[in-house]
């Protein structure tokens, strides 16, 4: 039986990034690994003719390359901790339904999806667990989750889409609790500056996702994030689009406008290391 998606709902944007992926695989197999969002997609109940539409556009496209590219960027960040502590724990944020962990573990390592219970339901429905994999139901501002993630060999958490539904204090908070929590650990997620999250909003109107805001977003740059917390080590960016690797087989569309996503929206991935 197929898991049914409604419409203009959270859940639904699980649906963005999700056939994202399979459109930038289709359209560029020789940049793009992912082995799971066909699979995914044939057992879910959604009526994808709209955003089927809107990715097959110029700029749609473009959009499918970002949210693949932003997955290509944040496994680079989960190996690169991993090669100094193999048997770290892995926490996806706002997990959806991505299968990061399969593409990066080492057998060695263990992995935590975290999302609503909604979300961690149709998740169970759709996607098979690695032995080493755990679904846990939470809301990421309760903080009780934290007593669920082994934290002695090392943890390094990734958020893909995510802090852009969350206020800028909710963002805050955690990320200074989660630094006093977990010593030694580190956190990756893509932002924005302010044009860029209203670009977003354009996107999900554009897609008739109506009822879902974004609101966190961080200034061109990174000082303010700096002076949040003392157990911040280190505060670092990259380029999602252009800072992991060189796109070269694309359209010159394309990489004109991955400048401008540096140079107008700032999109990056910020790496924040805690002492």
């Amino acid at each position: 039986m197929k898991q049914k998606i409604e419409k203009n709902t959270v859940q639904e944007t699980l649906i963005i990034p999700l056939y994202s992926r399979k459109i930038a695989k289709e359209k560029f197999p020789d940049l793009i690994g992912d082995k799971m969002s066909d699979y995914i997609i044939d057992k879910i109940d959604y009526d994808f003719s709209d955003k089927e539409k809107y990715f097959n556009s110029a700029i749609g496209l473009y959009g499918a390359l970002e949210v693949a590219q932003r997955e290509f960027d944040l496994e680079c960040e989960i190996k690169e901790y991993l090669e100094k502590r193999a048997e770290a724990s892995v926490v996806n944020l706002g997990c959806g339904l991505s299968d990061l962990f399969s593409r990066v573990n080492n057998g060695k390592c263990k992995g935590y999806n975290l999302d609503f219970e909604d979300v961690i339901k149709t998740r169970d429905e759709l996607l098979e667990k690695a032995n080493n994999e755990f679904n846990i139901a939470c809301d990421l501002n309760d903080y009780s989750w934290f007593e669920k993630i082994e934290k002695d060999k090392g943890v390094i958490f990734v958020a893909s889409g995510v802090f852009y539904y969350f206020k800028k204090e909710e963002v805050k908070n955690l990320f200074v609790k989660m630094s006093e929590y977990f010593n030694g650990g580190t956190i990756a997620f893509d932002t924005c500056n302010k044009r860029g999250l209203k670009m977003i909003l354009k996107l999900l109107k554009t897609i008739d996702i109506k009822d879902v805001g974004s609101y966190f977003c961080i200034s061109d740059n990174l000082n303010e994030l700096k002076s949040w917390s003392d157990n911040f080590e280190n505060v670092s960016g990259k380029s999602y689009m252009n800072g992991y690797r060189k796109l070269k087989d694309i359209r010159l569309l394309y990489k004109f406008l991955n400048i401008l996503t540096d140079k107008i929206f700032n999109m990056q991935i910020v790496k924040i290391e805690f002492k």
